[in-house]
């Protein structure tokens, strides 16, 4: 009975569509967690020696659960591709004819018997580790005993053995893919561009994500064949993990390379912490770029080879430590510069790389001679500062678009912008926080096993379904899969960040004044045309490849 129950409540829509294979995959598991917890309740009330039915009785109720386990399925794969269609149809998706049901049973049952099988060697395990423990204490401290030294030995086996080899091979594949060269991205030839014969950055350890960063940014003529007038090449600065042996060493060349190519001499100074890979949105720093006519120079500094789920669980603290390290660099030579002649520096980080530059700068080190503010989109759940202030929130915002205090320092924006007016006033500091309410890297938490999570409460994020709900511990098992599948939604969901967005975040957070609201149109057209023709073109280098990193 739970089991059926967990299986129909799997199929239920939360943030992402879900494809036949992932659904199956995933409504298997939920079958087996119930059908786990109704052994697991029958095994319990029996070691309690607590009354049990008769043999009449428990046939009768096998027969009447039966009928209406088979029921809940039949209904619940009947509705599949509504629910499924209902979040499409938030993110402007052609809907799906059917769902697929036979394929969704059959990959359900695959996946549920391998995991019975797994328990009932857990339990094998468990078993044969008590009878040898009865001989010297009493059954059921034996009992008790066997189950967790079966625990620890599984969980010894998967994390010491099973995990770390799948993080060795993982990990050599990753790094034999950052040194790959595309032959469709050559060597730069121009002296003030990172990578070339005359930089201090050797093009070869600049990594594919480096290389795919420096060669994807628009030039001077690109930019003002839109905006109409005259425009700067922007500067792109990009060092990669193999450069030097440590992150102090990469980020003390990053400071000499932004040096040698006069970035302190531009208008907007941007650190930028890439995700895991050390891939960089091309939609962040493209908009910013047009937005001030390419007088922008950008930093930033590999950290790892992985992508950012296996780097945040196997190298937590590389990522800090790189932010951390190439932002004291930069901060420390900007301090020393001129305040009426340097640019306004400001930090960027999408994903795990927001997550990470928001550990970059300490509080008590720049209150003296503060940035000028910071734009992270996608920040995941486990981001410190923005989990402090979503659960700070003013009273009657909505969690998936806060309002913090009078407004002055952080904002929030999605598709349709911030809540706040355009004209609010700002203080000496600007933080633009852009999310979208069906990105599951930032609203997932353990806790939506055990309570609704507060995004769900009405009035919900307009690319969120009107039929999802929560169910305790299969919302949490939705979501931790939607985090999985969160990069492959239509640009402007999920965890996929249109131009448009970032138009409007960067005007926000760099005060651009300069632009009329049908200019600032025009280009949130163009950057959005040309970003999903790059993304969606299989025949031409794709700047969005691999894009969340």
């Amino acid at each position: 009975m739970l089991g059926a129950l967990f299986f129909a409540a799997a199929l239920t829509p939360t943030l992402i569509p879900r494809s036949f294979l992932t659904q199956g995959a995933l409504a298997g598991g939920c079958f087996a967690i119930g059908y786990f917890a109704g052994i697991l309740w029958r095994r319990l009330w029996h070691y309690l020696e607590l009354p049990e039915p008769s043999a009449r009785a428990r046939t009768i109720a096998n027969a009447l659960a039966a009928a209406a386990c088979l029921l809940v399925v039949i209904v619940a794969l009947g509705r599949t591709a509504d629910w499924q269609n209902s979040i499409r149809a938030v993110m402007k998706m052609a809907p799906v004819e059917t769902a697929h049901p036979l394929k969704v049973c059959t990959i359900a049952l695959i996946t549920f018997a391998v995991l019975l099988v797994l328990g009932r060697l857990f339990a094998l395990v468990a078993h044969f580790l008590a009878a040898h423990t009865r001989r010297v204490i009493p059954r059921k401290v034996a009992n008790v005993i066997g189950v967790i030294a079966a625990g620890l030995l599984f969980w010894s086996i998967a994390s010491n053995v099973l995990v770390r080899m799948a993080f060795n091979a993982l990990d050599s594949s990753f790094r034999e893919l950052d040194v790959r060269f595309e032959p469709e991205r050559p060597q730069p030839t121009a002296s003030n561009r990172t990578g070339s014969a005359a930089s201090l950055v050797k093009w070869q350890e600049l990594g594919r994500m480096g290389r795919r960063f420096i060669a994807s940014g628009s030039t001077a003529a690109e930019i003002s064949a839109v905006t109409g007038r005259p425009a700067q090449d922007p500067v792109r600065v990009y060092v990669g993990l193999g450069s030097r042996d440590t992150a102090q060493a990469r980020a003390k060349l990053a400071l000499d390379e932004l040096k040698r190519q006069h970035g302190f001499e531009r208008k907007v100074l941007i650190v930028i912490t890439p995700t895991g890979t050390g891939w960089i949105d091309p939609s962040a720093m493209d908009t910013v770029e047009y937005l001030h006519h390419g007088d922008v120079a950008s930093v930033a500094m590999q950290y790892s080879y992985l992508n950012s789920p296996l780097s945040l669980l196997f190298q937590p603290e590389y990522g800090a430590e790189a932010a951390r390290a190439l932002f004291a660099e930069i901060y420390g030579y900007w301090t020393t510069l001129p305040k009426d002649k340097r640019p306004k520096l400001y930090l960027h980080g999408l994903s795990l790389g927001a997550m990470n530059s928001e550990k970059s700068a300490e509080l008590f080190e720049t209150i003296g001679d503060p940035i000028a503010g910071a734009l992270w989109s996608g920040a995941p759940f486990e981001s410190r500062i923005w989990r402090s202030i979503t659960d700070s929130r003013n009273p009657g915002s909505p969690a998936w678009l806060p309002e913090f205090r009078d407004s002055r320092f952080v904002r929030f924006m999605n598709q349709d912008g911030p809540t706040v007016p355009p004209d609010a006033p700002w203080g000496p500091m600007r933080v633009v926080y852009l999310q979208y309410a069906s990105d599951a890297i930032t609203f997932f938490a353990y806790r939506d096993a055990y309570q609704p999570p507060a995004w769900m409460a009405a009035p919900r994020g307009p690319d969120v379904s009107p039929e999802l709900r929560w169910y305790p511990i299969v919302t949490m098992l939705q979501l931790a899969l939607d985090m999985a599948v969160a990069t492959h939604t239509p640009m402007g969901f999920g965890h996929v960040y249109a131009p448009e967005h970032y138009v409007d975040a960067w005007v926000a957070v760099t005060d651009v004044q300069d632009w009329s609201p049908d200019a600032v149109a025009r280009l949130k057209t163009h950057l959005g045309t040309a970003a999903r023709k790059a993304a969606g073109d299989s025949a031409g280098p794709d700047p969005y490849g691999d894009r969340g990193g």
